[in-house]
């Protein structure tokens, strides 16, 4: 599908929303006017008004609609709400009805109520602003005000120079067939990752140092992948002593570590973990359904996850994230909410609603395996907000992917008072994200919202074949902090 932009060059807020709202229509850039089916998003400035408009054509039918702003308001927000929906206004005529999140394209639709409570708005204004400025739906806007009150909550625990840290271990016993992320399988031969953990602990020695030389506080720290657990006990225990030794954990509210995999779960490394501080972790089914979960290529049933389950209360770890996945190949509406049942009867912490988000490097996208359709992920979806509600749970954050099944999202649900606060910081941008490891992506938040990023190479290999210039992006990093951009 065309899309010809006309007096601006606000490309990515119009050209997301097309992808969003037209997802079966692949995306086609136009350098000039053309015939046929396509969309033109127009801004003409005037002496009192800029008017933005979208023209949008398909199978001969054109419908277009037009939003204004006044010229001594305009601001970069103003005007890209304005062709957002303007755009939006002339597509919802081809729609089969109107998308859940309205004109909203981007991955964290809740950053515009979060941005209206800090800035003194009430909980009514920031719903209103999201169902009348944006046109998301009631459900949606429901289900995004207490994510904004939760992360409005966990500002007010924070200070300037604070950062949350991230270290990463990106490997896997195996991989997941849904999985896109940079992880590597390594079995049962842990030795493998001994020349990736070196590497990693000189990355820490360094980012210590960088953190008190600039009297910078670690407010939550974070240990994901991959599955942290594939690390032997052994490997567990150097990388937390050294973890406690390199960094002042003083101020820490959390201290998260993944589990992931059952079949990495045991009573040593859950003894490790707990003697090191580690008062959190995640212990994700995905599915206990054991069909789904083969279809997956899980090698674990769904009694595993009970046995890992009392494995980690038996540790005294009380703090537990468990996350499903909404829409596995091979699952059903029925399948999902025993799975959501079984693992809420269990009372975790949190729980992590996941929509399947199929991406380049998951090996689902050549399955043979159906997967379900979009009205029966919706069930799902239902189903789960439905349930989490009526036990007590409430939404803390959420975030959106492209490639979802249907118009959904990810949505983290808590009982009262067992946020995962990492999860709010590295979703929301409250503070910067300090990463470590294979893949790790340090982020900055910058004055006016822009944000800077430092990525770790990709993969673990370049990540130890380039370990110097890590080292020396690490004090790029810092400078950015302190206002060297």
């Amino acid at each position: 599908m065309k899309l010809y932009l006309l007096g601006h060059e606000d490309r990515y807020c119009v050209e997301q929303l097309q992808l969003s709202l037209f997802p079966d229509r692949p995306m086609e850039p136009a350098d000039g006017p053309f015939e046929g089916d396509g969309a033109v998003s127009s801004l003409h400035r005037g002496k009192t008004w800029i008017t933005a408009s979208a023209s949008i054509t398909l199978n001969g039918t054109t419908h277009r609609a037009v939003r204004r702003l006044r010229a001594e308001e305009e601001t970069v927000r103003l005007r890209r709400r304005a062709l957002q929906q303007s755009y939006y206004l002339a597509a919802l005529p081809f729609l089969p009805e109107p998308p859940p999140w309205g004109a909203l394209a981007g991955v964290r639709p809740t950053k515009l109520s979060t941005a209206c409570l800090l800035s003194g708005g009430t909980p009514e204004a920031a719903e209103k602003l999201l169902r009348q400025v944006y046109f998301v739906t009631p459900e949606r806007a429901k289900l995004a005000l207490p994510c904004s009150l939760a992360t409005v909550e966990t500002a007010a625990l924070l200070e300037p120079g604070d950062v949350s840290l991230y270290i990463g271990i990106p490997y896997c016993p195996t991989r997941c067939a849904y999985c896109s992320f940079v992880s590597r399988g390594v079995g049962r031969d842990t030795q493998a990752l001994e020349p990736y953990l070196e590497g990693l602990l000189k990355e820490l020695e360094v980012t210590g140092k960088l953190l008190e030389s600039f009297h910078r506080r670690v407010r939550t720290l974070y240990i994901g992948g991959g599955t942290p657990t594939t690390l032997s006990a052994g490997q567990l225990s150097r990388l937390l002593e050294n973890t406690r030794s390199r960094l002042d954990l003083g101020g820490c509210l959390e201290f998260t570590v993944e589990a992931g995999r059952p079949d990495t779960i045991d009573p040593e490394k859950l003894e490790v973990l707990k003697a090191w501080g580690v008062d959190r972790i995640s212990v994700n089914p995905q599915s206990m359904e054991d069909p789904v979960l083969a279809a997956c290529g899980r090698p674990h049933r769904g009694a595993d996850i009970l046995r890992a389950w009392e494995q980690v209360r038996a540790a005294g770890i009380s703090a537990v994230n468990m996350d499903l996945i909404a829409g596995l190949p091979g699952d059903s509406p029925e399948g999902f909410r025993r799975s959501l049942d079984t693992v809420a009867a269990l009372r975790p912490a949190n729980i992590t609603v996941h929509t399947l988000a199929l991406k380049k490097g998951a090996d689902l996208l050549s399955h043979s395996q159906p997967r379900p359709d979009a009205q029966a992920v919706a069930q799902m979806v239902r189903y789960a907000g439905q349930a989490l509600s009526g036990l007590g749970y409430s939404p803390y954050y959420l975030y959106r992917q492209k490639y979802m099944s249907g118009s959904f999202e990810n949505v983290g649900w808590t009982l009262p008072g067992q946020a995962c606060r990492y999860n709010i910081c590295m979703m929301e941008e409250l503070h910067p994200i300090v990463s470590l490891g294979g893949g790790a992506m340090s982020k900055v938040p910058l004055p006016g919202g822009a944000l800077r990023r430092f990525p770790n190479p990709k993969y673990p290999e370049q990540y130890l074949a380039s370990l110097d210039r890590v080292l020396e992006q690490k004090a790029a990093l810092f400078s950015c902090m302190e206002g060297g951009l």
